[in-house]
C-alpha cells in the first residue's frame, strides 16, 4: 500500500483496490459454502442425506409433541414470510424516496426483490422436492433448495442493519446484531422444525442470501464512489 507524500493518507485508487480485494474475499467466503451443499445435495451425498433425514424426523417428531413449541415455529415462519418483507421494505424505500436519498432506495429495493428472484431460479434449476412427513403440521408450495424464508432472513436483516447502523449508536449495535442473529436462525430453524425445508436448504439459504448481500454492497459501493449524491440526503 503507497501513501500520498504530502498528507500520509492512501491514494483513492489504493483504497478502492483494497476494499475490491476485501469483497472479493468474503464473496467468495460465502459463495463456496453454498456451491458445497449444492454439490453435496445434487451428488446425494450420504452424510448430508442422514443429516437431513434426521433433522427432519427428529424436528417433525418434537413439534407433534409440543404444541407450543409448534405455534411458535409457525410465528417465526410467517415473520419470515414475502407479504411481511413486501409491506416492510415498501415503506421503507418509499421513506427512502420521500428524503431523496435515490441511490439507497435502489439498493435496498434492488437487493430485496432481486434475491428473492435469485432464489426462485436457483430452486428451478436445482429442482428438489420439499419434504415429506406422514403427518404434516405446516404446507408449503414450491420446490425446496435453498430455503427462501432462510435467504430472506440474512438478506432482509443484513438490510435492517446496514440501514440503521449509524442511527442505532456504538452502545446498541451488538443488540442489534444479537437481535438479528436470533430472529434469522429462528426463521431457519422454523423451516425445519414444520418440516417444509431440509436442514441443507437452509443451510444454502443463509450462504446465498450472504453472498448476495455482499455482492450487492460492492456493486453499490462502487456506484457511491462515482455518483455519491445520489446517496446523500437532499434538501
Amino acid at each position: 500500500m503507497v501513501s500520498s507524500p504530502s498528507t500520509g493518507t492512501t491514494p483513492p485508487d489504493a483504497r478502492f483496490g483494497v476494499r475490491s480485494v476485501l469483497a472479493l474475499v468474503s464473496l467468495a467466503l460465502v459463495a463456496v459454502p453454498f456451491g458445497l451443499l449444492l454439490f453435496f445435495v445434487q451428488d446425494n451425498w450420504p452424510p448430508l442425506r442422514a443429516v437431513d433425514q434426521g433433522g427432519r424426523d427428529g424436528l417433525h417428531r418434537f413439534a407433534l409433541a409440543h404444541h407450543t413449541f409448534t405455534a411458535v415455529m409457525k410465528a417465526l415462519s410467517t415473520i419470515g414470510s414475502a407479504p411481511v418483507y413486501f409491506a416492510v421494505f415498501a415503506v421503507l424505500v418509499a421513506w427512502l424516496l420521500h428524503r431523496r436519498r435515490r441511490g439507497l432506495a435502489a439498493f435496498v429495493a434492488v437487493t430485496e426483490a432481486g434475491g428473492a428472484v435469485l432464489n426462485e431460479l436457483v430452486k428451478t434449476v436445482v429442482h428438489r422436492a420439499r419434504p415429506v412427513v406422514a403427518d404434516p403440521v405446516a404446507h408449503a408450495s414450491g420446490l425446496s433448495f435453498p430455503s427462501g424464508h432462510a435467504q430472506s432472513a440474512v438478506v432482509s436483516y443484513s438490510l435492517l442493519l446496514l440501514l440503521f447502523w449509524n442511527s442505532a449508536g456504538r452502545r446498541w449495535r451488538p443488540v442489534a446484531v444479537a437481535v438479528a442473529a436470533v430472529v434469522v436462525l429462528g426463521i431457519g430453524l422454523s423451516r425445519t422444525a414444520l418440516s417444509v425445508h431440509y436442514v441443507s436448504d437452509v443451510l444454502a439459504g443463509y450462504a446465498l442470501g450472504a453472498a448476495w448481500v455482499v455482492a450487492m454492497t460492492a456493486t453499490f459501493g462502487a456506484w457511491h464512489r462515482e455518483n455519491p449524491s445520489r446517496f446523500e440526503e437532499e434538501p
